[in-house]
């Protein structure tokens, strides 16, 4: 994917091991969006997160020295499936389209690393939906999603994981979404959102006739 530029001071990179200095204050904002939404969450440990980070699976925005954005993947199924899970970017960053910069840079990463894998996501947020629905994603079940037992056993950390232990795992609170690289009208719509976003900030104020 093209790398487009910003001038709003906000750089969205992929993680290293040197920005596990911000890890506990991710999983703070993580968690504390969680309670004012009033929805469960996957708990990550920061061992947990600080790996993905070594590991080039995470994506972090910073301003600066200040923690911006968050969000990283991971792979089930041998592979076959990816997940973009954990994208949190804090209260005052947000209403900059910062969380769409991270959510295409963590679906090009899956894309680069693992293109004929399936990426899938388990949200109850309306404004991921969103994201994803923009980059091709289609609402399925939960069978339709990986098998894999350690990315179910995730789940456990989250408050509403009665509800899916109770319906044998067959719906809960989040709705399963899955981008399927072999299905023509995902691919079309991912290639239409990534090329979508070609205006930085600064150009998006001029239009706004908000600029002095």
């Amino acid at each position: 994917m093209e790398e487009i530029e910003y001038n709003d001071g906000i750089e969205v990179t992929i993680a290293k091991a040197s920005h596990e200095k911000y890890v506990d204050e991710i999983l703070e904002t993580i968690s504390a969006a969680a309670k004012v939404r009033g929805t469960g969450i996957a708990k990550r440990t920061h061992e947990y997160v600080a790996q993905k980070m070594k590991e080039g699976k995470a994506v972090i925005a910073l301003y600066g020295d200040d923690f911006a954005g968050f969000s990283y993947i991971e792979t089930w199924g041998n592979k076959k499936y990816v997940t973009t899970s954990g994208l949190i970017v804090p209260e005052k960053f947000r209403g900059l389209g910062l969380a769409r910069r991270i959510k295409h840079k963590t679906f090009s990463l899956a894309r680069e690393r693992w293109p004929e894998a399936k990426i899938f996501s388990l949200t109850s947020g309306a404004a991921v939906m969103k994201l994803n629905t923009a980059l091709g994603y289609l609402p399925v079940t939960f069978a339709d999603l990986t098998d894999d037992e350690d990315f179910w056993k995730g789940c456990k950390g989250c408050v509403n994981y009665d509800v899916l232990e109770r319906t044998g795992r067959r719906y809960c609170i989040c709705t399963g979404m899955l981008f399927d690289p072999k299905q023509k009208m995902c691919t079309d719509a991912a290639k239409r959102e990534l090329k979508s976003e070609k205006k930085s900030f600064w150009q998006k104020l001029f239009q706004l006739g908000i600029r002095n």
